[in-house]
């Protein structure tokens, strides 16, 4: 067991790690920014070390301060929790090189994973289901990058082998696009991610995105803990997820959750990680994987009873997985909103002083967030001040506590995307019926139809 962790975030995903750390007994250090003093963890934490400036990285991504920050306080591992270093397989092996344990898989499964054609290789190799497309990366060759896309179908997406976030990605409709598409996309990869390697997919019209949770320990044994359905995106990013995905047939979700924990098994992983797909015409199709816990795993704690924090502690701690799978029991439906400090209707961040803050409450409700009445949100970070979870014998039921959640739930002093949640979103007729794809959300922004 570990005995002190130092947690290497910020905000509601800090706190969440504080609180399981505590449930284990396990000593915790907050690192923090001169931006973040007045954070609630950092508050709660047994140690706090300030760690640099606002800037992210001068802070939050300055490696060398945050392994000094261990060594001083003598911690025996450090947790990334999602963003910044999450997947940085550099970090991870400096963690380790200096002697603590790294909360999430070896830096190999990390660069095997976070690069989108070794990831998909391996994927293939495990019998994982992926999207037609190059099996590799796209070469010099302009004749030859014709014909792949000509066998693939039109259209097609160029895609960053290193890309994230929705960042460098192009999609081409005709052939006579193609070759200045690649070019394009090459570029802006090697100014992005420092990697200009690309590949090519069939570009679905009307995916959904579903994905699956995996714990696995290292040590040959791997579980999943179903899926999630994360559809509803504004420009790549998510904005409401829940699980399970509605509208898919058991067999087919259950057989590529299997293969997911087959290939867990077969590359070594270790730690919390979700297979991300696409699914469309009752099919999967693997896109990446992230390895790291997700902002949207409280939906899945919801509905398995499986503390996924926890579990990453304890299999960081060098603990075989306790869980089998036929432990595994869904119940219920759960859904998640992501409470933004943003402006509704324009996105635009809104950082500030929050005036007064009121959490809702009643039977099956989950607040997971780090502000206070009082607290200034810092115009540094991610807009991201906390999450809605509800969770539902059936999904009815969830969505209706969700609703009265979301009337309930008082933020003064900046603007946030409540209003987006609960006057449109939630009142959403095709959301409702669990039938969106990726696209919806911004057709629904923009008044067009499908």
């Amino acid at each position: 067991m570990l005995e002190k962790v130092l947690i290497a975030n910020r905000g509601e995903i800090a706190l969440r790690i504080l609180r399981a750390c505590r449930e284990l007994g396990i000593r915790t250090v907050a690192v923090y920014s001169k931006a973040d003093r007045d954070l609630m963890h950092v508050r709660l934490a047994d140690e706090a070390v300030c760690i640099g400036p606002a800037s992210p990285t001068e802070s939050y991504l300055n490696i060398p301060s945050i392994i000094s920050a261990a060594e001083v306080t003598d911690t025996d591992a450090i947790h990334p929790g999602y963003g910044f270093l999450a997947e940085n397989a550099d970090f991870g092996e400096s963690v380790e090189r200096s002697g603590f344990a790294f909360i999430g898989p070896k830096p190999e499964t990390i660069r095997l994973m976070g690069n989108k054609v070794s990831a998909i290789e391996a994927m293939k190799k495990a019998g994982v289901p992926t999207v037609p497309g190059s099996n590799g990366p796209v070469g010099e060759d302009a004749d030859e990058s014709l014909r792949m896309a000509s066998k693939i179908g039109y259209p097609i997406i160029i895609k960053a082998a290193s890309g994230g976030g929705g960042r460098g990605m192009r999609v081409v409709e005709s052939e006579h696009q193609l070759l200045n598409a690649i070019t394009v996309t090459r570029s802006e990869a090697k100014n992005a991610f420092g990697d200009d390697t690309v590949y090519m997919e069939k570009f679905l019209q009307h995916p959904r995105h579903v994905e699956i949770q995996v714990l696995a320990d290292g040590q040959g044994n791997a579980i999943h803990l179903g899926d999630r359905d994360c559809s509803l995106q504004r420009r790549h990013q998510k904005v409401v997820e829940e699980a399970p995905a509605p509208n898919i047939p058991d067999d087919i979700r259950e057989k590529v959750a299997m293969s997911c924990v087959n290939a867990c098994i077969e590359i070594g992983y270790r730690g919390a990680g979700t297979f991300e797909f696409l699914y469309e015409d009752g099919q999967f199709f693997f896109i990446e994987m992230n390895t790291r816990v997700q902002v949207e795993h409280p939906v899945t704690e919801m509905i398995s009873g499986v503390d996924i924090v926890k579990q990453q502690l304890l299999i960081a701690g060098g603990e075989p997985l306790s869980i089998k799978q036929s432990d595994v029991k869904l119940s219920g439906h759960a859904i998640e909103v992501r409470i933004n400090a943003e402006d509704p209707d324009t996105f635009i961040p809104c950082p500030g002083k929050i005036s007064y803050f009121h959490a809702p409450g009643g039977n099956g409700v989950r607040v997971d967030s780090h502000v206070y009445s009082g607290y200034s949100v810092p115009p540094y970070y991610d807009s991201l001040i906390g999450k809605i979870i509800t969770w539902g014998p059936d999904r009815s039921v969830a969505f209706a506590r969700m609703r009265n959640a979301l009337e309930e739930v008082v933020v003064e002093g900046i603007k946030t995307n409540i209003p987006l949640h609960r006057d449109k979103i939630f009142k959403d007729t095709a959301f409702t019926l669990g039938s969106v794809d990726i696209h919806h959300l911004e057709r629904k922004l923009r008044g067009t139809k499908k």
